[in-house]
């Protein structure tokens, strides 16, 4: 039987209270994921437990390259049930990763598959699950409103095919599907095939000969995201950059288009100018910030070309960012123009830089205006949390926090969120029951209901029934 308790991460009664009466019943609001809102749409039933589970989630890719498996059993031509093998066996002795609690979770909630996932029970896994799929309604939107989620907040490209969320909010569905406005293909000017991406940008708008027509076009796509109930944007980068001169970045803008290629340092320079100009857009129309910071990508150059981005080859990055963050947010400031900011940092060593730079440029416009963002990716774990919440209540403000998000290209993810929910009731049960804070759990059960839940909706402006 599995070993997923009721009292799971939960060390003390206390604990125990806070997450049955304040936490496990409260919806949830997915403010950053990588869900493709057309299966949502489609709503097509799942084939079986290999397609739901596996189908690109590099988390769980990467995790099975660490144990040795072949790339043929992770993204090749085996067929799903060896693959599901294959998953089941390096899961069975993951001890301590986030997986091997969140995979195990996920099996007793959706499919109610209590064996324990290992080697041994892979076959009978394989067959519980898919025959509960067989005889129920297993799709995209049901997985969702299961799991109590009452928004969704999508990765989109800014030339992105948007009549997809009005049609999803014809279907009727229980939930809200948004899109988030992402212009990272934009930004990345040293791409192969930026040219291509800024044609499929005109395809959109109008012809773009110069960095006007750019901003413009930008502008006038985010406009349009609005419209289909967009309230947040997305910025990744290695590190922030220099916010470099109009000019000077008018000029490298000009080269790439005229098909050069550009420097390491033209290429700072564009993504730090193209950075402010953003963030300043988003300031204008009310859009909040999520950027992402931290994440060297694609270090893996060989399964690049073969597998394409997001399958499993970034990093942590050792960059440091935090001068010219803050010089960034000091100059949005200044000029009125700095919108609500969710800074996600991947490095850890960073936690207190960011959580301390965060509390200079906090104003009453909302609580938590510049938020530290979760623990991210590779920090999503049970250390990482720990730690998140540690840094964050050492320098910043808990009850502002905006809580959890899945970062997740997975239907069955949203067990992270309880994950989090349960780590955060037994980091503050552990508190009352030392005598470090209030034992007023009506208090502290408010405070926890914010941060599962109604932080998020009242940061983002969003009018959920």
């Amino acid at each position: 039987m599995s070993y997923i308790k009721d009292n799971f991460l939960l060390e003390n009664k206390t604990a125990e209270r806070l997450y049955e009466t304040y936490a496990k019943d409260m919806p949830i609001f997915d403010y950053h994921c990588h869900l493709p809102e057309k299966q949502i749409l489609e709503n097509k039933r799942f084939s079986d437990i290999c397609e739901i589970w596996l189908g690109g989630d590099h988390y769980k890719w990467r995790l099975m390259r660490n144990y040795g498996v072949d790339e043929e059993l992770i993204t090749g031509n085996a067929s799903n049930r060896e693959k599901f093998g294959a998953y089941c066996k390096t899961l069975g002795t993951a001890f301590g990763n986030p997986l091997y609690h969140w995979s195990q979770v996920e099996l007793k909630e959706f499919f109610g598959c209590e064996l324990e996932i290992n080697e041994e029970n892979a076959e009978k896994i394989w067959e519980q699950c898919n025959d509960y799929i067989a005889k129920n309604e297993v799709t995209p939107a049901s997985l969702i409103e299961r799991s109590n989620v009452k928004c969704v907040v999508t990765t989109n490209e800014v030339f992105d095919d948007l009549t997809t969320f009005e049609k999803i909010k014809e279907k009727g569905y229980k939930f809200t599907v948004i899109p988030a406005f992402r212009a990272d293909k934009i930004m990345n000017i040293e791409a192969e095939k930026y040219n291509d991406f800024i044609g499929l940008l005109e395809e959109k708008t109008s012809k773009i000969n110069d960095l006007k027509d750019l901003e413009a076009a930008l502008e006038t796509r985010l406009e349009e995201f609005i419209k289909v109930g967009c309230r947040a944007s997305d910025i990744a980068l290695e590190s922030v950059y220099p916010v470099a001169d109009e000019k000077l970045a008018e000029e490298v803008f000009l080269k790439r288009r005229s098909g050069k290629n550009v420097t390491e340092e033209e290429t700072k320079e564009f993504k730090g100018y193209l950075t402010y100009f953003l963030m300043k857009t988003y300031a204008k129309h009310g859009v909040a910030t999520e950027l992402h910071v931290g994440a060297m990508r694609n270090n893996n150059s060989v399964m690049l070309k073969k597998l394409g981005l997001d399958t499993g080859f970034d990093s942590i990055s050792e960059e440091n960012s935090i001068k010219n963050m803050s010089r960034l947010f000091d100059k949005l400031n200044s000029e009125k123009s700095l919108p609500k900011s969710i800074i996600f940092n991947l490095n850890p060593k960073m936690n207190s830089e960011i959580m301390t730079l965060a509390g200079c440029f906090q104003s009453s416009e909302a609580k938590g205006k510049i938020q530290y963002g979760p623990a991210w990716w590779f920090l999503d774990n049970k250390a990482g949390m720990y730690k998140h919440l540690d840094d964050l209540t050492a320098t910043g403000h808990l009850g502002a926090f905006i809580g959890m998000l899945t970062d997740s290209r997975s239907f069955l993810s949203y067990p992270r969120h309880h994950y989090f929910r349960r780590i955060l009731c037994n980091y503050l049960g552990k508190l009352m029951e030392n005598g470090e804070m209030t034992t007023n759990e009506k208090l502290v059960g408010e405070v926890i209901k914010d941060i599962c839940y109604r932080n998020a909706v009242a940061y983002f402006g969003i009018d959920l029934k």
